[in-house]
């Protein structure tokens, strides 16, 4: 419909202090929704088309909110038209915020869970480990008591064992010792068992460093660590423990080796400033956390309160419905609205109880026009006497008439002047 806005109703909206402010308020806020849509867009589209859909989308929103502020018809239309361009800003400004929020909080939360793991890995092969070394050290000491035994006695090797471990040993030794004369004496003795426990020794030592190169690793993971060091810390020592050995000395007991964590669950993605918008929207939906609501509540915030101050400044960015009264009937005599509205003030003599009354006869057309608007709308009243047909205002309306002179324009001072010196 068309709008019909006048200078004065300009000026007054702009000189009260509280609509200026609520109007760079709603263009500072535009700007920040322009910025957090262009760089959900970005994610998608190149630079200048997000720049370009942004700049429109930010546009439409600030423009549709001030018709609906002052608009008397289709505003249904134009509702739905701010709620679609608003829930598209709203879209690409959650995955924005989202985005952004996640590259600064992700990283630390793949950190800490990798810490996690692998300080849980290094726990059960610590365990493992320290019971492979004590399982070892036993196996020792009993295999240079079967040395000391097969000096003394000789035929040690012929009797079985009950732990899995000494009896192989056992078995191993007597293979052997079929191809020698086994007797008692330090001239004729048998020492397998010397070698068995010797390399049992051995194993036993080379275990006990990989255990003390892991508790190390594990004293010097850090929480804070991006992920790809942990890993290559922890798989430097881990990668070289020797788990056959654990296992022989773990024998009867299920050794299995803990798995150390893909490095691809632990990649930082969102350090790659890329987000799908489905899957943003998916976890949003299905598994919500403080975060997903937390950047949709900021995102629609923004527009909402865009939509708010736009649609309470833009009323009085065109001026009050009755500035736009007074510059119609000013447009139907063919003068200013102040020259209009001071020709009409001065025609106003008291009525009754003192309410401000105007002679009908003396109106211009223009005048007339906004005599009969005001009696619709219920701020004046029209009476006729013996004198004839007057209208009395309402005196609100009468207060606001008088308001409006005071900023006086250049062609309202042209006609006071004229009007002084009676031409």
């Amino acid at each position: 419909m068309p709008l019909v806005s006048s200078a004065a109703g300009l000026r007054d909206g702009f000189a009260k202090p509280i609509v200026r402010a609520l109007f760079w308020a709603s263009c500072l806020l535009s700007v920040v929704s322009f910025y957090t849509t262009q760089q959900g867009m970005a994610l998608y589209l190149s630079s200048w088309f997000s720049i370009i859909a942004s700049l429109g989308i930010q546009i439409s929103l600030v423009l549709v909110a001030w018709l609906i502020g002052f608009t008397r018809k289709g505003k249904a239309l134009l509702i739905g038209v701010y709620v679609c361009t608003g829930l598209v800003s709203i879209a690409f400004s959650y995955v924005s915020l989202y985005t952004w929020f996640t590259a600064k909080e992700r990283p630390a939360l793949m950190q800490r869970a990798l810490y996690d793991e692998l300080t849980a890995v290094g726990a059960k092969a610590d365990q493992a480990l320290s019971q492979a070394v004590v399982n070892g050290q036993r196996y020792a000491l009993a295999l240079e008591e079967m040395t000391s035994a097969e000096k003394t006695h000789g035929r040690i090797s012929r009797a079985r064992d009950g732990d899995p471990y000494l009896d192989s040993i056992r078995e191993q030794v007597a293979k052997e010792a079929g191809t020698y004369r086994e007797g008692v004496g330090e001239g004729v003795r048998y020492t397998a068992f010397e070698r068995h426990a010797k390399l049992t020794r051995q194993l036993v030592s080379e275990l006990e460093a990989s255990r003390q190169a892991l508790v190390r690793v594990r004293g010097e993971l850090r929480p804070n660590t991006p992920t790809d060091q942990q890993l290559r810390q922890f798989h430097k020592v881990y990668d070289s423990i020797p788990w056959e050995s654990a296992r022989q000395l773990l024998s009867g007991a299920a050794v299995e080796r803990p798995e150390l964590p893909p490095f691809a669950n632990y990649v930082e993605q969102a350090s790659s400033g890329q987000e799908d918008l489905m899957k943003a929207f998916e976890e949003l939906f299905v598994a919500p956390n403080s975060r997903h609501l937390f950047s949709l509540a900021l995102a629609a915030f923004i527009d909402v309160i865009v939509f708010l101050l736009a649609f309470s400044a833009g009323p009085y960015f065109y001026g009050d419905p009755e500035n736009r009264w007074y510059a119609a009937a000013a447009a139907l005599d063919s003068t200013d609205d102040q020259v209009m509205l001071g020709s009409l003030l001065r025609k106003l003599q008291p009525g009754r109880q003192g309410m401000p009354r105007v002679d009908a006869a003396s109106l211009s057309p223009g005048e007339q026009q906004l005599m009969l608007l005001l009696s619709n709308k219920g701020l004046a009243a029209a009476e006729e006497d013996a004198a004839g047909t007057h209208y009395l205002l309402d005196p609100e309306i009468h207060e606001k008439m008088l308001e409006s002179l005071n900023g006086r324009s250049m062609n309202f001072r042209a006609a006071s002047s004229r009007a002084a010196a009676g031409i």
